[in-house]
């Protein structure tokens, strides 16, 4: 149960969801302030209804539930990667480039659709990036440095890196974005698309491969591969509709202050607190991450 401010009225609604599903409640353990876990025993008839049973109440009662297997693989994981806009920062790039070029509102409208799932990546992608034409490539270091970081991501890097995972940016955005939060941040790996550049103007064309869903979803499998990693130890983290497919393949897919089709297909979804509530899905409680801190320092 995760929540700003955790109340007896929020305990209740998840005892009573989980009673209604016939599983008992066999300890409960404090991690923080804002997380409670509850270590419950039993066999749901059905997983989907616990799930969107818990995601009904939750807007209601301010808080987040999510509930997982408590496997071999929970405190094992060893990769976890993440969309990049929306997700680590709070803005969508291409719309801030759209915003300098003076078609904000237009291409601001198509990534809206394109993130609820209405529109196909690859075609509104190739349309927003096409009104960017004549851009001057000055523009992005302006764009780069003002970039608003998610609450809790530098603190869930300098956790992840302390425990020696391997992460990595998967983003359906701009490669020179991507680079400057992989040394923001300590990334290992950063795939994204390349914005074609010439004679210091943006073309409106991007270089190679487009990095959508299933592009994602292939990337995932690729660097665990590469690092030796199973997919049961990977961690993938989003927000939109094309983040599903990784969301899908990981050993943990968490929705990230989601749009609602991703919050209602992923089998996690966080939207109360910052990024680093991602840290307590893992079993860590803020003791263990301060304890780790001080080790690491």
């Amino acid at each position: 149960l995760l929540s700003r401010n955790i109340t007896a009225e929020q305990i209740a609604g998840v005892a009573n969801i989980t009673a209604e599903h016939g599983l008992n409640i066999d300890q409960i353990t404090r991690l923080s302030g804002r997380c409670l876990e509850f270590s419950v025993g039993g066999v749901s008839p059905d997983l989907d209804k616990l799930r969107a049973d818990f995601l009904h109440i939750s807007p209601e009662m301010d808080m987040d539930v999510a509930f997982q297997e408590d496997d071999i693989y929970r405190q094992n994981r060893r990769l976890a990667v993440f969309d990049m806009d929306s997700t680590l920062i709070e803005a969508e790039v291409i719309d801030r480039l759209a915003e300098a070029a003076g078609v904000g509102d237009r291409v601001a409208e198509i990534t809206e659709r394109a993130m609820q799932g209405e529109l196909d990546f690859n075609e509104s992608f190739r349309e927003r990036l096409a009104m960017l034409k004549g851009l001057d490539e000055s523009v992005l270091a302006g764009i780069a440095e003002k970039l608003p970081i998610t609450e809790g991501a530098e603190k869930l890097f300098q956790s992840l890196n302390a425990l020696g995972y391997k992460t990595a940016i998967l983003s359906g955005g701009f490669t020179y974005f991507a680079r400057f939060l992989q040394e923001r941040l300590g990334v290992d790996y950063i795939f994204a698309n390349e914005l074609e550049i010439v004679d210091g103007k943006v073309t409106g064309a991007v270089k190679g491969e487009i990095v959508n869903g299933e592009r994602k979803a292939t990337l995932l499998q690729q660097i665990a591969r590469r690092e030796g990693i199973s997919l049961e130890q990977t961690i993938a983290v989003g927000d939109g509709a094309n983040d599903l497919p990784m969301l899908g393949v990981a050993g943990l897919g968490v929705a990230f202050r989601a749009k609602p089709l991703v919050r209602q297909s992923a089998r996690q979804s966080v939207s109360i607190l910052g990024l680093d509530s991602i840290l307590y899905l893992l079993g860590f409680g803020d003791k263990g991450l301060q304890m780790l801190s001080q080790d690491n320092s």
